[in-house]
């Protein structure tokens, strides 16, 4: 498992922050920078992601359990304690789910636009353009230049700095033994957590003891949980909703994602 860990070297580690799905941790240093000049931050590349080399493979998975215990033992890997656990999307539910499995290792928990599934709902339909999106993903470019070239702009990547932007293609793509790169989250793998929703994040929800604070865009949001549901499940959580902000929230408000981490 892959990992950057930035902030002063004599500290202990303080957050872990997980990326999103399809990204990578380093699509997030620039946002972290500023936390970083403080506090000491260990961001890991997720299975199938970035410069982790884990096995993963799609077929038949159903949720994102493992991602929870790549978690668990990085914490116990690096003997983290009284950590933050953070981050976006896909990475903001496994740390959740973490967190439930391994409250001695937890201080507090700060979730960017968590996947929370509405009630009932299983994962997102196999049909949806999120989904097909995925499995339609352009893997292969002749260099990373050209990637960056391609996505600029366009797409998710229009409210990106160009920084954020360069940073992901950096890490979110390998080198192909014949020339030209090949994206490291393969579709197929993207496309299994669109699908892979059967945990029980409310549940882990409802066993985690220590503090929680979720923040939520005000539009296109993937936390399924109203304030007053939240509160039955666990009635000392903060959630605020960020005004203007889309499912990408770190890339429009880093602001937002580093006073909360500072917090």
């Amino acid at each position: 498992m892959s990992f950057y860990e930035i902030g002063p070297a004599d500290r202990a580690v303080d957050i872990v922050f997980s990326h999103a799905n399809g990204f990578n941790a380093r699509t997030y240093l620039s946002v972290l920078a500023p936390v970083a000049e403080s506090l000491r931050i260990v961001a890991p590349d997720l299975r199938g992601h970035g410069r982790t080399d884990l096995p993963a493979e799609p077929a038949g998975r159903t949720t994102w359990l493992d991602l929870r215990d790549d978690l668990l033992a990085l914490l116990e890997a690096l003997d983290l304690r009284d950590v933050v656990l953070a981050g976006h999307s896909m990475g903001a539910t496994a740390s959740l789910l973490a967190a439930a499995e391994a409250p001695h290792r937890i201080r507090e928990l700060v979730l960017f636009e968590p996947v929370i599934m509405s009630p009932g709902a299983t994962g997102e339909p196999a049909g949806s353009p999120l989904v097909q999106g995925a499995l339609k993903r352009r893997a292969d470019f002749p260099s990373r230049e050209a990637a960056e070239a391609a996505y600029a702009g366009r797409g998710a990547f229009r409210s990106w700095s160009p920084q954020m932007l360069k940073d992901y293609v950096a890490d979110g793509f390998r080198d192909l033994a014949e020339g030209g790169v090949t994206l490291a989250a393969r579709p197929a793998w993207e496309h299994s957590n669109y699908l892979a929703q059967a945990h029980d994040t409310r549940g882990a929800l409802s066993r985690i003891a220590t503090p929680l604070r979720i923040f939520r865009a005000e539009h296109h949001s993937t936390v399924g949980l109203s304030a007053e549901e939240l509160a039955t499940l666990k009635p000392d959580a903060r959630l605020e909703t960020v005004a203007g902000a889309t499912h990408f929230l770190p890339m429009e408000r880093p602001d937002v994602v580093a006073a909360a981490l500072l917090r």
